[in-house]
């Protein structure tokens, strides 16, 4: 059957992305340096990224049909990413985010309108083959409905045997309460910046230490933190650490998150020890803000 592919559920949209030189002011017309139409959203992100490391994938989430839905599904074949999965919604619009990309700063804003779209169900989740997947990662969103999504996981996973598991991760990265209650559920648990901030760990290290206490036994849980690079703790209680990998000159910071998280899934999913994991994610995460899009992230 070929290798067993990796599945990313949550978001796509389409990132409607502006260059600027400096962040415009109120009020005022300005050009910008560029203008692309981008797929964006963090499962979507990630899935680019995972196709151009090599890594069969997929995506589940929702689209509702029309020409917004036309370019993004033309976009993931172009990846070569199944969209077998993909929940076509009838009603509602496919979000789409505006996005303004300063180099100068290195900051990316973004506006994002997150339509009236539902997110993907059990129900949606219960149509997939799950003997096709090695790994799965749930983007935190409509984290009730996907806590049930992992427990059929979870049920699959205790009726095979220990190689054909499927390994579970969730990131969590907007700061949503609940959204916390992902915490206990993943094999891996990617916890962001603005989560640990918003909780008032003010390095990765402290977050880890302070948040270890939710995931379950055995887990690995990461924390990225920008220019800081990342820190990861296993179950044996021992601190990880990779330091960022700057590029030349910070070009565009849109989707590192995702480039870092894809990354380090890649890796532990080939077998690779964490501390390697860790220091690729940032290494190609890295490289990401160096390039416009994903283009270029691995180097021939």
């Amino acid at each position: 059957m070929g290798d067993k592919k990796i599945l990313c559920i949550g978001l796509v949209c389409l990132d409607i992305i502006n260059v600027v030189d400096k962040y415009p002011e109120e009020d005022t017309d300005t050009r910008c340096l560029s203008q692309r139409w981008q797929r964006g959203g963090n499962a979507s992100n990630s899935c680019t990224v995972l196709s151009l490391l090599g890594a069969p994938c997929a995506f589940l989430g929702s689209l509702s049909p029309g020409p917004v839905a036309d370019f993004i599904v033309g976009d993931f074949s172009r990846r070569g990413v199944d969209v077998s999965h993909v929940v076509w919604q009838q009603g509602g619009e496919t979000p789409c985010a505006c996005c303004v990309v300063c180099p100068s700063s290195g900051s990316r804003t973004v506006v994002l309108a997150d339509t009236n779209l539902p997110d993907a169900s059990v129900e949606d989740f219960a149509k997939v083959n799950l003997v096709e997947y090695k790994w799965i990662h749930w983007e935190g969103r409509n984290a009730s409905e996907q806590v049930k999504m992992i427990q059929k996981v979870e049920k699959y996973n205790s009726t095979v045997p220990e190689p054909c598991r499927i390994t579970i991760s969730v990131e969590i990265e907007k700061t949503r309460e609940e959204l916390y209650q992902l915490f206990p559920y993943g094999d891996v648990v990617f916890v962001s910046k603005d989560v640990a901030t918003c909780m008032g760990f003010c390095c990765a290290a402290d977050a880890l230490r302070g948040l270890y206490g939710r995931v379950k036994k055995g887990a690995v849980l990461i924390c990225a933190w920008a220019e800081k690079g990342a820190d990861a703790m296993g179950p044996d209680g021992t601190l990880v650490h990779s330091d960022a990998f700057p590029p030349p000159a910070l070009v565009d910071t849109l989707g590192a998150g995702d480039t870092f998280n894809a990354s380090v899934i890649y890796s532990l999913s080939n077998g690779k020890a964490l501390q390697e994991a860790l220091s690729f994610g940032c290494q190609i995460a890295g490289r990401k803000c160096g390039i416009h899009g994903y283009d270029g992230i691995v180097s021939k």
